[in-house]
């Protein structure tokens, strides 16, 4: 991405805010894992979304005077020889503004005082934070610590949640978004079939996770858009399944559920196979439901369907499928077989933070996600493909991954 385009998401979160606003915005900071040692960190994406930056404990500080007039400042670590030695070399202020289009880059060491020159300069009456938590169990974020902060020590200051703002503007796709989800298509699929290709009875389950990670990076080196799901046999039956353990027994379906980050865009896509190569008889009945119920979405979606009408049409029309195949006795029952949901949005997350849409429209990118995990027959799969919806229909971003029982077969026979 470029500079220009990290501006242009700052630009329009600025025309939403209302006059007299300030609005903060934190990278995070790595949490400990025991004694001196840390998590790696992973930056905040809707931060990365407004900067491009991924360094930690960096803030942006923006506000919007009662005239409209807009200040901006980008705060970032400042130099630490000793630190650096350590944990490697900070950013500096020209790559910081280089990256981000941000022209004023200042220190962390000083963004409390400027801080504290707007919140009493008058101009100011609210701020908005980031309060998005997954729950209430979540341990507080930064924005959570620094409202604290903000009520101890400037209480004529109010608040407002930054977080629907971002899920609007992070809900469609431009163009060099899509463009890089594109690039991480092609990387996800040569990590897939290089797991296909090496793939036999009495391989390890880390031994396929070996061949997906030598496969995407050839690429880079911090590649993965979530850690890799790969399994095998009645592993399958365990959704989230990051062990890595197991060993591919003859007959056994293999699972994985896969994606790359290319340019902080994240691609999410699901095939299955035979650790042998061909596909057996119940195995190809199953597989050729879920093949056949992706094929149907991707024929239907189109701007103006209703958001909440593609998972249900997905167990619908698979419920279906598996009845005329004599494997399900009554539609009804289709939760006996397919065990979540069969559609999210991708993006700066692989389950993208987005507002969730009451109609399709062009530029959204979502999973067409289709689990099929039959424990009687010891078969669990998915076929996860990523659809982006155009003007009038929609395309296959992930068409280019080897998803037929034809195909599968011959890129692993040949």
């Amino acid at each position: 991405m470029e500079a220009s385009f990290y501006k242009g998401n700052r630009e329009k979160l600025y025309e939403m805010l209302p006059e007299g606003s300030l609005l903060a915005v934190f990278s995070g900071k790595e949490i400990i894992k025991t004694n001196d040692e840390y998590y790696p960190f992973f930056a905040d994406r809707n931060f990365v979304y407004l900067t491009g930056l991924e360094c930690r404990e960096a803030i942006l500080l923006a506000g919007k005077d009662y005239n409209g007039w807009i200040y901006e400042a980008l705060y970032i670590l400042p130099p630490d020889a000793h630190a650096e030695r350590w944990t490697g070399v900070r950013i500096k202020p020209a790559e910081a503004e280089e990256i981000s289009g941000v022209t004023d880059i200042r220190s962390t060491d000083s963004f409390r005082a400027d801080f504290r020159r707007m919140a009493m300069s008058g101009n100011y009456r609210r701020i908005y934070l980031d309060f998005f938590k997954l729950n209430d169990k979540e341990l507080d974020r930064q924005s959570h610590v620094f409202m604290h902060y903000v009520h101890e020590n400037y209480p004529y200051i109010l608040f407002g949640n930054a977080d629907p703002f971002l899920r609007k503007l992070r809900l469609i796709k431009q163009p060099c978004e899509i463009e890089a989800l594109r690039i991480g298509e092609k990387i996800t699929g040569e990590g897939i079939i290089a797991m296909m290709k090496a793939s036999r009875p009495g391989m390890n389950v880390h031994q396929y996770k070996a061949e997906f990670d030598r496969a995407i990076h050839e690429y880079a080196p911090y590649i993965y858009g979530f850690p890799p799901i790969i399994s095998a046999g009645q592993d399958n039956f365990i959704i989230h399944n990051y062990a890595y353990t197991g060993v591919a027994q003859d007959g056994d379906m293999i699972l994985n559920d896969v994606g790359v980050n290319w340019d902080h865009m994240i691609t999410d896509v699901s095939r299955g196979w035979p650790c042998n190569g061909h596909f057996s008889y119940r195995q190809k009945i199953l597989y050729e439901c879920a093949l056949a119920t992706s094929d149907y979405m991707f024929s239907i979606i189109k701007p103006g369907l209703r958001m909440d009408a593609v998972d249900s049409t997905i167990k619908r029309y698979n419920a279906e499928l598996l009845k005329d195949a004599g494997v399900l006795d009554d539609v009804k029952n289709i939760r006996k077989y397919m065990w979540h949901g069969g559609a999210h949005h991708i993006g700066f997350d692989v389950h993208d933070v987005v507002e969730t849409p009451e109609f399709i429209a062009p530029g959204m990118v979502f999973c067409i996600d289709v689990g099929i995990y039959h424990e009687e027959w010891g078969i669990g799969f998915r076929v996860e493909d990523n659809c982006l919806v155009t003007e009038d229909g929609c395309e296959n971003l992930s068409a280019c991954i080897p998803r037929t029982v034809e195909d599968i077969e011959a890129v692993m026979n040949n």
